[in-house]
């Protein structure tokens, strides 16, 4: 399997400073990041590595519940995916990842809206970025299968 790499290069301190991410692997693009600006409610044109997991994982999940659609023997006809990361202090200290919501509404002929929430919840379970984020203390999921 392959490797993807991104890359960040930064100048200054947390608070004045700011850098910039490549995603390097597909060269699709260089993405700004300051922390006064992650650490906003208004982004402002700047990213945010919570920015960057809510959408690694969005795009993750939604090919883990299209498998998930299939193997349950539907065919995924519409997937909508929203990821919210939520920043937020940490008890021991500076700050972490407290929260993620996926949101699901999709569509799939030849499955019904339980074997779609069976399937939605055996996607949440097996996708590797859900995965990957299982020290999150909290990773809610709302799918809602539209008939």
């Amino acid at each position: 399997m392959p490797t993807r790499t991104a890359r960040t290069a930064w100048t200054g301190t947390l608070q004045e400073g700011t850098g910039q991410v490549e995603l390097a692997s597909s060269g699709v693009g260089k993405y700004d990041v300051s922390f006064p600006k992650r650490s906003a409610d208004n982004a402002d044109g700047t990213t945010s590595p919570e920015e960057l997991i809510a959408a690694a994982h969005s795009s993750c999940y939604a090919m883990a519940l299209s498998a998930q659609i299939g193997n349950a023997g539907g065919t995924p006809e519409s997937l909508d995916i929203t990821a919210d990361v939520t920043l937020g202090p940490d008890p021991a200290g500076g700050f972490r990842i407290s929260r993620i919501k996926l949101t699901v509404r999709g569509r799939a002929s030849g499955i019904d809206a339980a074997q779609f929430a069976e399937a939605a919840a055996a996607a949440k379970a097996g996708c590797p970025v859900s995965k990957a984020l299982a020290g999150v203390d909290t990773i809610e999921l709302d799918a809602v299968f539209e008939s």
